[in-house]
């Protein structure tokens, strides 16, 4: 099987809302690069709604959606968070935060209702947020000789390979992106090149 150099995850933030016996559910999802992230959105969050009873949460980061955390924030066990990550799965998402913030209408829903709400909320979220399907690239450095620039460029141009930082003087470096698809093939032509040395700088 092909590695899937592709994933799905939201551009933009984006808001939803349900509500049931009184409960209202906002849910907020929120593009997602890193851990360190979701703290700050709870700390807005927490400051904007100083009158709500729950913030659960479910987050998944990584193109191979292999990292994720739920939270229940007070709720019953597995009647938020969970709800929330089925959302995510369902949908295919990842590197996305959903928060559901709940105002407590004074009627219990009991665990039935509670999923049900918190899943109907995410996924609200998600239909009004706009999908977008990103690549899975690696990151690298080459460093070469300024007499074979003319070889470099003709290939960076060929392989169509995203540039992100570039210097000429009589050693010449290249920073860019490439596809997990093109890797193998845009390596081989660096191998090739004499007098071209490459660094891995990590995935993005």
């Amino acid at each position: 099987m092909l590695f899937d150099d592709t994933y799905k995850t939201i551009d933009h933030p984006a808001e939803g809302t349900f509500k049931d016996k009184g409960s209202k559910f906002i849910a907020f999802a929120y593009p997602l690069l890193s851990e360190n992230e979701v703290k700050a959105h709870l700390v807005k969050l927490r400051a904007e709604h100083t009158k709500a009873n729950h913030f659960c949460y479910a987050y998944r980061l990584t193109p191979d959606k292999s990292v994720y955390r739920v939270n229940d924030d007070g709720e019953p066990s597995g009647t938020a968070g969970r709800p929330i990550l089925n959302a995510l799965l369902s949908a295919g998402l990842t590197n996305i935060l959903i928060v559901v913030v709940r105002y407590f209408g004074g009627t219990l829903l009991g665990v039935p209702g509670l999923i049900n709400a918190y899943k109907a909320a995410a996924n609200e979220s998600i239909m009004i947020a706009e999908i977008v399907e990103k690549t899975v690239n690696d990151s690298y450095e080459i460093s070469f000789d300024y007499l074979v620039m003319n070889d470099v460029m003709r290939m960076v141009k060929e392989e169509q390979l995203t540039v992100l930082d570039q210097q000429f003087d009589n050693e010449c470096k290249i920073r860019f992106e490439v596809r997990k698809s093109q890797l193998n093939k845009v390596l081989q032509r660096v191998e090739k090149q004499s007098g071209v040395e490459i660094k891995y700088l990590g995935t993005v």
